[in-house]
C-alpha cells in the first residue's frame, strides 16, 4: 500500500503521455517534437518514471527504444486511463448538448451494406449534427481497433465463445444466407425450389476459401449435391445483387440484406432453404470500457432495427 501511494503521488498523466509518445514514434527525439518539448526533458521524465517504479520501461539500442514488458504493461493501462478521460469529456459534451459529437464505429463489409446502413440512416436522421466515422474491417481487426480505442463498438459475426477474453459480444439476430434472382429470371416465378435443381445455373458468391464460401459448400452438401464452382466470385454484396438483378445470375447473400435499403428493387429471394448457413450477428465491444452516451444511443438504434429480424428466425 505504501508503494502504491508513493507511485500514485509521483507518477503523473504527463509521464504517461510521454511514454505513449515515445512508443508511438520510436524515439525520444521524435516524441519531443510531437509534444513540443526538448529531448532532455523527455529523457528526464522517463528516468523519473523508472526511478519511481523501480523497473526499466524502455530498452535502449542504436536503433531506438522499445518498451520492456514493464513498459508495455504500463502502456496498456495508460491507454485505458486516457480513454476514460476522453470518454469523460464526451459525457460532459453530451450533457451540454446531446445532439452533437463524433462517434467511431467498426463494421464488416457485408453488414455495412445491410443493418449498419439502416442504423446509420435512422441515427443520422435523429442526430443530424453527430459525425459518424465508419471503419470497415474484418472482425479480428475490429478487436484490435477496440483495444487501441480507435472504435467504440463494432458489428460482425459473433463466435461463441469469443476466444479473446477482453472482448464481449451481444447477439442482435441470427440470419441464414439466401439465394436471390432478378425478377426477369425464370426461377423467380417458382414457389418451391430444391437447391439441387440450381446446380448448373451461373452463380456468384464470395471468394473460395472464405468463411462465406465454406457455408455455401456446406449448404449444397447438406442437400445431397456436390457444390458447383461460382461463375463470378465477388466480396461485395452490392455487386452480387446487381449481377442477379441483371437476370442471368443467381446470387447468395445474407438474408437480412433483402430487408435493408441496399437491395435493388428488381431482386427476389428464392424459396430455397439454406438452414446450415445460420450465423449470429451482433455488436462487439471491449469489456470494462465505458461507452460514450452517443455510442449507447447508436447501439440502442441498432437493437430497434434488428428486433424484427430476431423475431423472424
Amino acid at each position: 500500500m505504501e508503494r502504491e501511494h508513493r507511485v500514485g503521488r509521483r507518477l503523473k498523466l504527463r509521464h504517461m503521455e510521454i511514454l505513449l509518445a515515445v512508443v508511438e514514434t520510436g524515439s525520444m527525439a521524435k516524441a519531443g517534437s510531437r509534444l513540443a518539448i526538448s529531448q532532455p526533458a523527455i529523457s528526464r521524465a522517463i528516468a523519473e518514471m523508472e526511478h519511481t517504479l523501480g523497473v526499466p520501461v524502455f530498452d535502449r539500442s542504436p536503433r531506438g527504444v522499445e518498451p520492456t514488458r514493464y513498459g508495455r504493461a504500463l502502456l496498456k493501462r495508460g491507454i485505458a486511463a486516457f480513454d476514460e478521460l476522453a470518454q469523460a469529456m464526451k459525457d460532459v459534451d453530451f450533457l451540454a448538448d446531446p445532439t452533437v459529437g463524433e462517434l467511431w464505429i467498426g463494421t464488416t463489409a457485408g453488414l455495412a451494406e445491410g443493418i449498419v446502413l439502416s442504423v446509420l440512416e435512422r441515427f443520422s436522421a435523429q442526430y443530424p449534427r453527430v459525425v459518424v466515422h465508419l471503419v470497415q474491417v474484418g472482425v479480428l481487426l475490429q478487436y484490435e481497433a477496440l483495444r487501441q480505442r480507435r472504435i467504440e463498438c463494432g458489428f460482425g459475426r459473433v463466435t461463441d465463445p469469443i476466444a479473446d477474453g477482453d472482448i464481449e459480444a451481444q447477439t442482435l439476430y441470427e440470419e441464414p444466407l439466401a439465394v436471390v434472382a432478378g425478377l426477369n429470371n425464370p426461377w423467380s416465378r417458382r414457389r418451391k425450389i430444391r437447391l439441387a435443381e440450381l446446380v448448373h445455373e451461373p452463380w456468384t458468391w464470395p471468394p473460395a476459401g472464405t468463411p462465406f464460401d465454406s457455408l455455401v459448400i456446406e449448404a449444397f452438401r447438406s442437400n445431397g449435391v456436390e457444390p458447383p464452382r461460382a461463375t463470378i466470385y465477388a466480396d461485395a454484396d452490392s455487386l452480387r445483387l446487381r449481377l442477379a438483378a441483371g437476370g442471368r445470375f443467381l446470387a447468395i447473400v445474407r438474408a437480412s440484406i433483402i430487408r435493408f435499403p441496399a437491395k435493388p428493387a428488381n431482386i427476389k429471394m428464392l424459396p430455397v432453404e439454406l438452414p446450415t448457413t445460420r450465423r449470429q450477428i451482433g455488436i462487439i465491444t471491449l469489456k470494462h470500457r465505458t461507452l460514450s452516451p452517443l455510442a449507447q444511443l447508436f447501439i440502442d438504434c441498432a437493437r430497434e432495427i434488428a428486433r424484427p429480424l430476431a423475431k423472424s428466425r
